[in-house]
């Protein structure tokens, strides 16, 4: 694939509306927001600047790092393992299926759309247990395997946490749509920084550092009413 094709390709992926199940999910945001800790835009920006910086950044990207150093060498076991430790990392139930939920309905969604690439080894890994077809591991894979190069891999996977969460927020606060495509491309400003980062860091050097989110994703499950799924 060229590489104008294999960038058009990869904007299809970026697409806020892809039917992955992104909608259903908030990733403890809800929880945030209800119990008052953030209320305004303002608030927002910084809990996603400091999710983009200390946890997507440090945790997932390492996922899709691990693609591009392993996957050419066949290094299945070795990066497998590294979708497996950052997995472990997300404490709460609810997030760890609702990433492996995205994961898996983007795999069957790419096998649709791009026949003409090979998928058999995750979906046979995926089967076999041998992986959990998460977002990042099945992002990776398919910018991998169209050609994108690791860094636009990496930015692209932020730029579509920032419009999740932005999205979510849209939902669940007193912000306009214009207010919300304001906030998206001050937060995409970030994504140099944070690609920067993830680029000087090795798969096996994956944390996160974001305790009141993770407590914030455990307590989703309590809420008296939800609109989303974690």
């Amino acid at each position: 694939m060229g590489y104008s094709a294999a960038w058009l390709a990869m904007q299809q992926l970026l697409d806020s509306a892809l039917p992955i199940g992104g909608f259903s999910h908030s990733f403890g945001l809800e929880t945030m927001v209800q119990e008052g800790r953030i209320r305004d835009s303002r608030q927002l920006y910084e809990y996603a600047s400091a999710m983009l910086m200390q946890s997507w950044a440090t945790s997932d990207a390492m996922i899709i790092r691990a693609v591009y150093r392993d996957a050419p060498l066949k290094e299945w076991g070795r990066l497998f393992a590294i979708e497996r430790l950052v997995h472990v990392q997300r404490i709460a139930v609810e997030t760890r299926a609702g990433v492996e939920k995205m994961g898996r309905r983007l795999l069957q969604l790419a096998t649709a759309i791009h026949p003409e690439l090979d998928w058999t080894l995750l979906n046979e890994a995926l089967r076999l247990g041998q992986c959990r077809a998460t977002h990042p591991l099945v992002h990776g894979f398919i910018c991998w395997q169209l050609g994108v190069s690791e860094e636009q891999a990496v930015q692209g996977y932020f730029y579509t946490c920032i419009v999740t969460c932005v999205n979510s927020a849209l939902r669940l606060m007193s912000i306009g749509q214009t207010e919300g495509q304001s906030l998206i491309a001050r937060l995409s400003l970030l994504t140099d920084a944070a690609t920067g980062l993830a680029m000087s860091m090795e798969p096996e050097e994956a944390y996160s550092n974001m305790p009141m989110a993770e407590l914030a994703m455990i307590r989703h499950e309590q809420l008296y009413s939800r609109l989303f799924m974690s």
